[in-house]
C-alpha cells in the first residue's frame, strides 16, 4: 500500500472493469460499512501510476458482487477505461463513523494475527481474490507467508487499538495456504482430508 493509501486516504473500492456503454464502471467494494456510497459523493481516483483525479458519483447500483458506479463527466467506454484498476478513495478524515464490528480493510495491515490465542504472524498486506472470503490476509510468520481468508466463520474479534486480529482457523489451514509446490499442496490436502474422515 502506498503511504497515501494508509495515511491521508482510505480506499473504499477498486475499479475492476468497465460496465455498460455510457461510462459506467464496476468496482470491488473494500469498505464493510453498508451504504457507504451515495449519489453526489466525491471520490478521489488513484491510478496504479499514482496520478489522482476527483470524481463525483452520479448513479450507483449493485451488480453481482460488484458495485456499478456512474461518475459525472465520464460518459463513454474510453472514459471509463481510464479508471480501470484505480482505487476509489476518500480522505481519512472523512471516514464513516464505524458501527461496532465493522472494520476498514486498510486498518488490518500491520495487525498481529492470533489463532486460538497463538500468535501466527503479522498482516503484511491485504489482497482481494475470488471465493467466499474476498479478503485474504497475507501473514508473515517467521519469514513464511500464508494466505488466511478474512472470513466471518473464522473471525473471533478485531482489536484495532491493540492491532490484533483474533481468529479460530480450521486445523491444517496454514499448511494448505503456505506457498508450496502444487504437488506438496495436493499431499497436504489429502492429509487434511484423511484427518477429517
Amino acid at each position: 500500500m502506498s503511504p497515501e493509501t494508509s495515511g491521508e486516504f482510505i480506499t473504499l473500492a477498486r475499479v475492476v472493469k468497465t460496465q455498460g456503454r455510457h461510462g459506467e464502471v464496476a468496482a470491488e467494494v473494500h469498505s464493510d460499512v453498508p451504504d457507504r456510497f451515495t449519489g453526489g459523493m466525491k471520490l478521489s481516483a488513484l491510478s496504479p501510476e499514482d496520478t489522482r483525479r476527483e470524481l463525483e458519483v452520479e448513479q450507483l447500483w449493485p451488480h453481482k458482487n460488484l458495485l456499478v458506479l456512474k461518475f459525472a463527466g465520464v460518459d463513454s467506454i474510453s472514459d471509463a477505461e481510464a479508471l480501470v484498476r484505480c482505487e476509489l478513495q476518500v480522505p481519512r478524515n472523512q471516514r464513516a463513523q464505524l458501527e461496532s464490528g465493522w472494520n476498514y480493510v486498510s486498518d488490518l495491515a500491520g495487525c498481529t494475527v492470533l489463532d486460538r490465542g497463538q500468535e501466527i504472524g503479522r498482516i503484511e498486506d491485504v489482497q482481494f481474490g475470488a471465493g467466499e472470503a474476498p479478503l485474504l490476509m497475507v501473514v508473515d510468520s517467521a519469514g513464511k507467508k500464508f494466505d488466511v481468508p478474512f472470513a466471518e466463520a473464522y473471525l473471533e474479534g478485531v482489536d484495532l487499538a491493540r492491532k490484533r486480529v483474533r481468529m479460530s482457523l480450521p486445523e491444517g489451514m496454514l499448511e494448505i495456504n503456505a506457498p508450496v509446490t502444487a504437488e506438496e499442496k495436493q499431499q497436504q490436502v489429502r492429509a487434511v482430508r484423511s484427518k477429517m474422515h
